[in-house]
């Protein structure tokens, strides 16, 4: 079923030729999965590994310390979520898993944070793990450059100049989330899931996951299709300003987890939410607006669509992107 979620090779972009079959595939998946596999990336699996090995080492903490992290403790959305914390799908009971986001440490003189916007701020670092902030900071890094990179391309396959989205990523909107998903129970009621049904809310989303795979994407049809692990690879999938930005060329389309691992261990992940800046203008794009294509969507800011959703899907409350 995995066929159904291609893998881009990335490599190909060093060629001429390599990049317009990379563009046209990236095009492809763009307007039908919405998710896709990126291999040979450039971030190596040693700074992955470290991620997971942190990742681990604050989700074994104990639970008053994980507590003293808490989103309601932060002004920018960064912390510990516990189990529970989190409904995605309005129609399943509340998600299994436990999380920590973090992400840029804007200074208080930034703009940005000086207005409030959503995510501009400082994380809240766990001082018992004193690695934590160097290896979450070098993975943000890393993949700021890979979602860059790739918002380059989907320009390009838009048939326009490859940096027609840089003005609107700068002092983008990201967040890092860590994600532990208990094992799900054998016996559990079918709307018990790691992860309800839901599509991110941003522009890209990269993804490393662990070996326990249960990741699920619908597809255009609706028929729900695995996603699983392929060592060396980033899943990639597109959020809702995309679809926006696109005037619903390009498709965000909802996936879901469970941990149904036989193992019995736990599941991990690492996603990474890029989004642009608060500011920045998310308008359907030149040609994507035609007679047999009307425009579907009304100008608005990143950070406009961002609150939006948080009150759309959780009439207020914290957002998991």
């Amino acid at each position: 079923m995995a066929a159904a979620i291609p893998v881009l090779d990335l490599s190909l972009s060093k060629t001429g030729s390599g990049k317009v079959q990379l563009v046209h595939m990236l095009d492809q998946a763009c307007r039908n999965a919405g998710f896709f596999y990126v291999a040979n990336h450039g971030i190596s699996r040693q700074l992955t590994d470290q991620v997971y090995s942190q990742s681990r080492a604050l989700f074994a903490l104990k639970p008053s310390e994980k507590m003293a992290l808490h989103l309601s403790h932060s002004t920018c959305r960064r912390g510990y979520e516990q189990i529970g914390d989190q409904t995605l799908d309005e129609h399943a009971l509340p998600d299994q898993k436990e999380s920590y986001y973090c992400g840029v440490d804007y200074p208080d003189s930034h703009p940005y944070v000086l207005k409030k916007y959503d995510t501009y701020g400082t994380s809240q670092w766990p001082e018992q793990l004193p690695q934590f902030r160097t290896v979450m900071n070098e993975y943000i890094t890393a993949h700021l450059g890979l979602c860059n990179q790739l918002m380059g391309l989907i320009a390009l396959a838009l048939d326009q100049h490859e940096d027609y989205f840089a003005p609107t990523l700068i002092d983008p909107m990201i967040t890092l989330r860590l994600l532990r998903y208990p094992p799900h129970p054998p016996d559990a009621d079918a709307r018990l899931f790691g992860a309800g049904a839901h599509t991110d809310w941003g522009a890209i989303t990269t993804l490393a996951q662990d070996a326990q795979g249960g990741l699920e994407v619908q597809m255009p049809d609706g028929q729900w299709v695995a996603a699983p692990p392929i060592e060396g690879t980033f899943v990639v999938n597109l959020g809702d300003m995309m679809p926006r930005w696109t005037n619903d060329l390009y498709r965000s389309n909802p996936h879901r987890v469970i941990n149904a691992s036989r193992s019995g261990a736990p599941r991990y992940s690492i996603p990474f939410f890029f989004e642009p800046n608060y500011e920045a203008s998310i308008d359907p794009m030149p040609g994507t607006v035609s007679a047999d294509r009307p425009r579907r969507y009304g100008p608005c800011t990143a950070g406009e669509h961002l609150r939006h959703m948080v009150e759309k899907t959780y009439g207020g409350k914290l957002h998991a992107g």
